[in-house]
C-alpha cells in the first residue's frame, strides 16, 4: 500500500464534525489537525504548514452569510498563496461558490458530504499543493514569488467597472514588468499606496522587498539619515551602522509618498540618489550603489509647484517617466456600492457582527454621497456602521452621514447646479427617514420650500 501524503488543517466550529473528520481523513493523509474557530488559525498555518485547509464559511451561530469564509480565504491566499483551500459549508449557494472561487478557494464541499466526494477533492488540492511548491513546470516556478505577491496585492486593489479604472488597469498591467519610474497622483484617500503595492507585486522585482516611506514626515534634520543612512559615530546617537530607506529597498521597490511635501533643499539631495542609484551614508564617504524601482505619490499638482518654483523641474520630470491619475470615488460611482460591500464582509468578521447586507435606503445614501475624503473615508462610514449596527443589515441611519455638511459647502460657495440639490434633498430625506421637519431643519430652508423640492425630484 502506498504511503499516505498530504497535511489537511480543517477548521469548523461543529465539535462532531471535527471527530468525524480526525477519524476519516487519518486513513487517506498523513497529517490532519482540527481547530474550532478561525482566531488561531494564521498561527496555526505558520507552524503545522498543511498543505490543505478544510475551511467552514460560518462561525457564528445563526449567521449564514458565508463572510467568514470568503474574508478567510482572502487572508490565508494573502500569507501563503501555495495552500489550497477547500470551502465547507451546509448552504449550497453557487453565487458562494462562485465567489469562493474568485477568492481562490480550489474547490466547495457541501454538508452533508459524501465521503468518497470529499477525499477525492482533498486528494486533487494536494496534488496541487505538490505543484505549487515546485512540482509544477518551469514556467509555474519562475513565476511563483511573483504571482504570490500578485495575489496578495490583488487582495486589496479594488478596479471596478469605471472606464478611468479600466484604462489605468491596462496601463499598470503594461508598465508593472518594467523599471520604469511611477508617479501616482489623486485626491487623499484614492488608493495610492494600494496602487503601488499591485505595481510592485506585478513586476521582476515582486520577491524582493517593498519599502514605503511618508518623505513628508520626516523630520528635515532625519532626511538623510533614514534616506540614505548613516555610520556609526556620525552623530551623537549613532551607536551603530545604520541601513538607509534606499538600500533596504535594494533590489527592489521603494515608494517615496508625499514626495511633494519635500522642501527644495532635500528634492535636490533626492535628486542626486536617484540620478547616480548610489549613496552616501552620513558620516561616510564610499558610495555604496542601490538598485531600485522607484514609485512615487503625492495629492499635490507637481507641475503647479513647479511652475511657482516649489518643486524642482529637474526632479519632477526624473519621477515621471509613468505618470497614474487615480480618479476620486464621486467619478466612479459604480464602484461604491461593491466597495461597500466589501468593506461589510470584512468589518462582520472583524467585529463578529451578524450583517448580511445593505438595505435600499443605505445604497441610496452611499451612492448619492459625495465622498471628499473618498475610499477612506467609505472604508471608515462602513466600518463604523457595522460597530454601531443593531440588526441584521444596514441602514441609513447606521450610515450616519452628515449631509449637511455638504450643504454648508454650497450655501458657502454659493456653487450648486440641479444635480447637487437633488442629492442634497434625497440624502437629507433619507437620513431623516421621511421626517420632512427634520430634513428641512437639516438643510436649512423651510418645510413648504422642501415639499415643493421633493414634488421636484419625485420623492
Amino acid at each position: 500500500m502506498a504511503s499516505k501524503t498530504g497535511k489537511i488543517l480543517v477548521v469548523d466550529d461543529n465539535a462532531s464534525i471535527r471527530q468525524t473528520l480526525k477519524l476519516l481523513l487519518p486513513l487517506h493523509f498523513a497529517q490532519v489537525e482540527t481547530l474550532p474557530s478561525p482566531s488561531t488559525l494564521i498561527a496555526t498555518v505558520g507552524t503545522f504548514k498543511p498543505d490543505v485547509v478544510l475551511l467552514d464559511m460560518n462561525f457564528k451561530t445563526e449567521v449564514n452569510t458565508g463572510n467568514e469564509g470568503l474574508y478567510w480565504t482572502r487572508e490565508l491566499k494573502e500569507i501563503a498563496p501555495q495552500i489550497e483551500i477547500v470551502l465547507f459549508t451546509a448552504y449550497a449557494d453557487i453565487e458562494l461558490a462562485v465567489e469562493g472561487m474568485k477568492r481562490g478557494a480550489f474547490d466547495f464541499i457541501v454538508k452533508p458530504w459524501d465521503n468518497a466526494k470529499l477525499v477525492s477533492v482533498l486528494t486533487a488540492a494536494c496534488n496541487k499543493a505538490a505543484q505549487n511548491a515546485g512540482g509544477g513546470s518551469s514556467r509555474q516556478a519562475k513565476k511563483a514569488p511573483a504571482e504570490a505577491r500578485a495575489a496578495k496585492a490583488g487582495g486589496d486593489m479594488f478596479w471596478g467597472t469605471s472606464p478611468a479604472m479600466e484604462q489605468i488597469r491596462r496601463t499598470v498591467e503594461k508598465i508593472a514588468p518594467t523599471d520604469a519610474t511611477v508617479l501616482i497622483t489623486g485626491e487623499n484617500g484614492t488608493g495610492k499606496d494600494v496602487m503601488a503595492r499591485q505595481i510592485h507585486a506585478l513586476s521582476a522585482r515582486a520577491d524582493k522587498p517593498m519599502v514605503a516611506v511618508d518623505a513628508g514626515a520626516i523630520p528635515e534634520t532625519l532626511f538623510e539619515s533614514e534616506l540614505f543612512g548613516h555610520v556609526k559615530g556620525a552623530f551623537t546617537d549613532a551607536h551603530t551602522d545604520h541601513e538607509g530607506r534606499f538600500e533596504q529597498a535594494n533590489g527592489g521597490t521603494l515608494f517615496l509618498d508625499e514626495v511633494g511635501n519635500l522642501p527644495l533643499h532635500l528634492q535636490a539631495k533626492l535628486l542626486r540618489a536617484i540620478q547616480s542609484r548610489s549613496i552616501v551614508r552620513v558620516g561616510g564617504t564610499q558610495p555604496v550603489a542601490v538598485d531600485i524601482r522607484l514609485i512615487c505619490a503625492t495629492n499635490m499638482n507637481l507641475e503647479q509647484l513647479v511652475a511657482e518654483g516649489h518643486f524642482r523641474e529637474d526632479l519632477y520630470y526624473r519621477i515621471n517617466t509613468v505618470h497614474i491619475e487615480l480618479p476620486p470615488l464621486r467619478n466612479r460611482a459604480s464602484d461604491i456600492i461593491p466597495l461597500a460591500e466589501r468593506f461589510l464582509a470584512d468589518n462582520t468578521v472583524k467585529y463578529h457582527r451578524p450583517l448580511t447586507g445593505i438595505d435600499e435606503s443605505a445604497r441610496q445614501m452611499l451612492t448619492n454621497h459625495r465622498w471628499n475624503g473618498n475610499i477612506r473615508e467609505l472604508q471608515n462610514c462602513i466600518e463604523k456602521a457595522v460597530i454601531m449596527s443593531e440588526g441584521t443589515t444596514l441602514t441609513a441611519s447606521d450610515l450616519q452621514l452628515n449631509v449637511s455638511q455638504r450643504t454648508e459647502e454650497i450655501h458657502l460657495t454659493g456653487r450648486y447646479d440641479e444635480e447637487d440639490e437633488e442629492q442634497l434633498v434625497r440624502q437629507a430625506v433619507s437620513q431623516c427617514r421621511g421626517n420632512v421637519s427634520a430634513a428641512a431643519k437639516m438643510l436649512n430652508v423651510s418645510r413648504p420650500t422642501l415639499y415643493a423640492k421633493m414634488k421636484k425630484y419625485g420623492l
